[in-house]
């Protein structure tokens, strides 16, 4: 497993909207640039009405890029199924959703188990909560937490508009978890909306049609980089 760099805020290369053809390449350009880790965003069609990529993306991206961070992002029912091929494939972090856990959904996971089972398996284990959702459900389990992750759009596709309102929960998760816990966003992040955002407390910025999208991308994480707040 890496280690997250020590520079806050970290920029996450959301790989959803980079050109599927041409992956490595497109993968290599913006860590060229100053990237800090990739995120891989795993979709199932149930939880989120998408399709997406999976253990054999994460595979062929450890395989090109040896030392780089793999933020594995699941939007899936049943992540507890996922979790033994994903440490495998070289994952270095593996979030899950508050919302298909219990006590929220009666017969999801039991969180704290699979928390303890994805720190097992070597991999970082993080917790993510959708706009609408209250964050109080992490609230016993933030100890355990290497990295949470706000929501700032409802998950499904990218380039959709930042959502203001989740800022007030990164605010809430900002004065309770403890200095190994990052707080990550995720949805709409941009160099218009990235100062709120770190003003509120967030330490990864996961930017995915922003960057990949961008006539200068260089221009892109320099701003992210440099945000304050």
């Amino acid at each position: 497993m890496h280690k997250l760099p020590a520079n806050r805020p970290l920029v996450a290369a959301s790989i959803l909207s980079a050109d599927f053809g041409r992956m490595a390449e497109e993968c290599r350009d913006v860590l060229s640039r100053g990237a800090d880790l990739l995120h891989i965003d795993v979709m199932d069609g149930h939880f989120v009405p998408n399709l997406t990529m999976g253990v054999d993306m994460v595979r062929g991206l450890r395989r090109h890029f040896p030392d780089v961070y793999l933020d594995c992002h699941l939007m899936v029912e049943r992540p507890d199924l996922f979790v033994d091929m994903f440490a495998a494939a070289g994952a270095d972090n593996f979030t899950f959703h508050l919302e298909v856990s219990r006590p929220m959904r009666a017969m999801g996971v039991e969180p704290a188990a699979l928390i303890d089972r994805i720190h097992a398996l070597g991999m970082h284990a993080g917790m993510a909560v959708n706009p609408p959702t209250p964050p109080d459900g992490l609230a016993p389990l933030l100890a355990k937490l290497d990295l949470a992750l706000v929501m700032s759009v409802n998950p499904g596709r990218s380039g959709q508009a930042f959502i203001p309102e989740v800022l007030e929960k990164v605010r809430w998760l900002k004065a309770r978890v403890g200095p190994e816990t990052r707080l990550e966003i995720d949805g709409g992040i941009n160099p218009k909306t990235v100062g709120a955002a770190v003003g509120a407390g967030v330490e990864v910025l996961v930017t995915a049609s922003a960057l990949f999208g961008a006539a200068d991308r260089g221009a892109v994480i320099r701003d992210l980089h440099a945000a304050k707040g």
